[in-house]
């Protein structure tokens, strides 16, 4: 038996390739699709659920490109490090003590906080990955999900890579297509480019999406430099990486020539600015990158380096990072930030059903309350998202066409029973 949702007289944001805003429409869901988008004055059929649009406007639900969502259990624990500190001295000895349940609530936790702001597509890098597979079963979200892996070391949940081999196999397309599963090899600078060559042999038949992290901080891009005489992106060229779909993480230090090399192999970025301003490692420049026609998302990165996981946050982050690193104020305008978080977020994932609202893709959405003091008196929509907005202004979030967010109450997570579970794990992984 088919499920309908209207949403009617509402301001809709489409973010498609006509950048068309719908000042007074309707939105016709069925199932998990978009049956139609419309002016409200058209005939819309009849639905077993309404949704008033007044005074709201309506976004595609925004795409995180890149978190370790589980890290919201080292939220405020080891903050002001540089990048190798934190990571050798602070995050490396904690993650040690996990457990495979300490993953599950601190996803859980995450997705709280995600589904709070309307995110609704996540890409996660983090161990024992299987949990939070469980855990995004149960919140309702989207998520690309990967095992990671730092060379042939030992992490938690990964033993070999015939074991990250099963986990995409027996979790791909779980959860009726929200689960799509990819790989996670860490970063050139703890995976050679002899086991990397490995990772792609392994997967030769499936070939899923690798997510990886790439030219984070200066050290990096040094250390590669003079270990093999090449920046890690002109190494990932050279084994064969971007031969493959690729989402890179960060590409904050990246040279002209890099830039050409991750364009024309239409290498999805994740930006985030967020994290890398937080840990010193510099500005990304994603104005050249989108001046190449790069496919350019946007993350949060974790909740332990960012520390939250906004996206409205990092979408007006990302405008004026550029604004103040170029001394342009036309460096990235209000339509091209929001783009990175929706419909080229998604072109960075290799996904064409999400990131825009029309007819024929998945019935992702969020539903952003206009009538606050900070987003009055009406004006561009828009504009008032990019640089008004907060994520508290979301109030109802819907993925996959089914409400997971309205007015305030979880219909899928136990708020209360999560925040309480992930203090409990907190407490011991930071003693």
């Amino acid at each position: 038996m088919s499920s309908t949702i209207l949403i009617e007289n509402a301001t809709i944001v489409t973010m498609n390739d006509r950048n068309e805003v719908i000042e007074n429409g309707n939105i016709l869901i069925e199932n998990n699709r978009i049956v139609s988008v419309t002016d409200a004055d058209q005939k819309t059929t009849s639905a077993a659920k309404i949704i008033s649009g007044q005074d709201k406007v309506v976004i595609p639900g925004l795409i995180n490109a890149h978190n370790h969502a589980a890290m919201s259990l080292f939220r405020s624990y080891a903050d002001d490090y540089p990048l190798m500190e934190w990571l050798e001295k602070k995050i490396f000895p904690a993650e040690a003590r996990l457990e495979p349940e300490d993953i599950y609530w601190g996803a859980q936790l995450a997705m709280l906080e995600m589904i709070r702001g309307g995110t609704t597509t996540f890409v996660d890098m983090y161990f024992y990955m299987e949990q939070t597979a469980k855990a995004c079963m149960e919140s309702g979200m989207r998520a690309m999900l990967s095992q990671v892996f730092i060379g042939e070391n030992a992490v938690p949940g990964f033993n070999s890579l015939q074991d990250v081999k099963s986990f995409t196999e027996q979790w791909n397309n779980a959860a009726n297509g929200r689960i799509t599963t990819i790989l996670g090899p860490h970063a050139p600078y703890t995976c050679s480019p002899e086991f990397l060559q490995k990772v792609l042999k392994v997967t030769e038949d499936t070939q899923p999406l690798i997510h990886i992290h790439l030219s984070e901080s200066r050290q990096e891009v040094d250390q590669s430099l003079e270990q093999y005489g090449k920046t890690p992106v002109a190494v990932m060229q050279d084994i064969g990486m971007f031969e493959r779909d690729v989402l890179a993480a960060h590409c904050v230090h990246i040279t002209d020539e890099d830039i050409d090399i991750l364009s024309s192999n239409q290498v999805g970025i994740a930006h985030n600015p967020g994290s890398n301003m937080k840990l010193g490692n510099g500005v990304a420049p994603l104005t050249k990158l989108l001046n190449k026609e790069a496919l350019v998302g946007l993350g949060t990165d974790g909740p332990a380096s960012n520390n939250n996981l906004d996206m409205f946050e990092e979408i007006r982050l990302a405008a004026l990072l550029q604004k103040v690193v170029n001394e342009s104020p036309v460096s990235i305008n209000a339509e091209q930030a929001l783009s990175l978080a929706t419909c080229c977020g998604a072109r960075a994932l290799k996904k064409d059903d999400i990131g825009v609202i029309e007819a024929g893709k998945k019935a992702d959405l969020a539903i952003i309350d206009f009538k606050q003091p900070h987003l009055q008196p009406e004006g561009d929509p828009i504009a008032n998202i990019v640089y008004s907005a907060a994520a508290s202004d979301v109030g109802t979030v819907i993925v996959d066409g089914k409400i997971l967010f309205n007015q305030g109450e979880f219909l899928t997570l136990d708020r209360e029973k999560i925040i309480h579970e992930a203090n409990i794990r907190a407490k011991r992984l930071r003693q």
